[in-house]
């Protein structure tokens, strides 16, 4: 019998030390019954009430491949708290030829087995209910007081013996600077550069990030607001910033939320970090202009230009033009099928070069099942002696340990075939190019760096020899191209009569 350990232990009153417990119990009732223990899934910090927990899952999903016959665990509840997801899974698990097994709970395999295991699950759920019930209650009386329930601390606050908040002599003032400061008219980032260089920290002792900010700035504790579920309490603790400026903060953030925010322009160009400049080599960046029209233009600039660091002649580039050019590329070559070959190849030479075991171990699986063949076949030819006898126990024995060793390796590094690889990179060719997120997914999946000139682009693909060289001459003597205006810089406004479909078509017909 093969075996894996599954064990978890939850975020109430238990720790690290718990899963060294239950891995020494199910290991030595493995021992015990003469079970080859192959792997041990782990989940830290995570409730069986539910299933949302990823070593469970992998566990679950691998059983599919039937490289083990049995899943100990240290009590039942590790396994579940829910009886619905303890009688699902434990039936895709028997389905897969897998039985769960309890190292300290004593279960038959008869009616009564069947009682006891019911009974056990119920009880754990009943366990799990009545232990929320609980919580919920202490907290709630705590939230009645105003007293400290246990989640995160904002910043500005302490909490004294008898958990109740007060207010931090180092730190509130900087909440309250960073209030005023952020009426005044600062922005988040400089509010939060001006916090990080005072050396304010968050609750796990890290920098302050924008998302840090914009939740210090909405959070009501701050006007002594305390809220726990569905109890208010105005006035509850300590207040840090005044009414009056608070309201203030809340008006500008409304404001601000309306316009487009500065901290995601960077996202709607999506060949950030991949688009570099033939010339000097620097990354191209993205930038924006309104013109006198009030239109809205965006570009890629190249870097040393814009910070005049040395001498580069490199135009800007439009970019809704040179993102669908890559595009185009991009979704030509997903349609090559020597191309898709290609990449396919690259991952399928890498797992045999790095899982060196695994062809060694099946080599010697088949030398020793050829020796055991011959062996069978001498005896039924009546030749059995002492020393064939033990020679064929000798070769039994190798072979049951070779197939443990495959099945261990098989679970660490699971292999993936190429007829899977092909049938996941065929999915890019369902994308719609129109569609932003489809747009960033081919980008980011196939492209390593663009590199611009002036008269041609150059790709380079994820995978060998993948470059791709398209030439500008063709698009600048173009019709479309004086339609458009400039094929290499942004003084043209983009042309507003022509959808996306015409456009990219439009470039397909010039390109390919």
């Amino acid at each position: 019998m093969k075996a894996v350990i599954y064990a978890r232990y939850s975020s109430d009153n238990q720790r690290e030390e718990s899963i060294e417990g239950q891995i020494r119990e199910c290991t030595a009732f493995a021992e015990k019954n003469g079970v080859t223990i192959l792997r041990h899934y782990i989940d830290r910090a995570f409730s069986a009430k539910t299933d949302n927990r990823p070593e469970f899952q992998n566990m679950v999903k691998d059983s599919g491949r039937r490289l083990f016959d049995m899943v100990i665990v240290w009590k039942l509840d590790r396994f579940a708290r829910n009886r619905y997801d303890s009688a699902r899974y434990k039936a895709t698990l028997k389905k897969n030829g897998v039985k769960v097994v309890s190292a300290t709970e004593v279960i038959s395999d008869g009616a009564e087995g069947i009682i006891l295991e019911g009974v056990l699950e119920g009880y754990a759920e009943y366990y799990s209910a009545d232990l929320s019930e609980k919580v919920v209650r202490g907290m709630t009386e705590n939230a009645l007081k105003s007293k400290y329930n246990g989640d995160t601390l904002p910043i500005g606050y302490t909490i004294d013996s008898q958990q109740y908040f007060q207010l931090d002599p180092l730190t509130a003032p900087f909440v309250l600077e960073a209030f005023k400061r952020y009426a005044e008219g600062a922005t988040m980032k400089e509010i939060r550069d001006y916090l990080n260089q005072q050396g304010v920290k968050n609750t796990r002792g890290q920098s302050l990030t924008y998302n840090s900010v914009q939740h210090l700035l909405n959070n009501r504790r701050y006007i002594g607001e305390y809220t726990y579920r569905d109890i208010v309490v105005p006035e509850g603790i300590p207040a840090i910033v005044p009414q009056d400026l608070f309201d203030r903060v809340q008006e500008r953030l409304a404001k601000n939320k309306k316009a487009p925010a500065r901290y995601k322009a960077e996202e709607d160009y999506l060949l950030t970090s991949k688009l570099f400049c033939g010339y000097c080599g620097a990354y191209l960046c993205g930038e924006s202009g309104t013109s006198h029209t009030g239109n809205t233009h965006r570009y890629y600039k190249c870097v040393s230009v814009k910070k005049k660091r040395q001498e580069c002649h490199k135009k800007s580039v439009r970019k809704e033009w040179i993102e669908d050019l890559v595009v185009n590329a991009t979704m030509k070559m997903v349609m090559d099928d020597k191309a898709i070959e290609a990449i396919v190849s690259m991952p399928m030479e890498l797992q045999d070069r790095e899982n060196v075991n695994l062809p060694l171990y099946e080599q010697q699986l088949r030398e020793a099942d050829i020796a055991i063949q011959n062996l069978l076949n001498a005896i039924q030819q009546g030749i059995l002696t002492k020393s064939t006898k033990g020679r064929l126990e000798e070769l039994e024995a190798t072979k049951e340990e070779l197939e443990t060793r495959i099945a261990c390796e098989k679970l660490a590094k699971p292999k993936i075939s190429a007829e899977f690889m092909t049938f996941w990179l065929h999915r890019f060719r369902k994308l719609d190019v129109r569609q932003k997120s489809h747009r960033k997914m081919l980008i980011d999946t196939f492209i390593n760096a663009i590199f611009v000139y002036d008269d041609k682009m150059v790709i380079t693909f994820n995978h060998k020899e993948g470059i791709d060289t398209i030439t500008f001459d063709d698009l600048k003597a173009s019709p479309a191209a004086e339609k458009t205006g400039s094929d290499l810089d942004c003084l043209t406004a983009p042309c507003r009569d022509d959808d996306f479909d015409t456009k990219v078509s439009r470039l397909s017909s010039l390109l390919f």
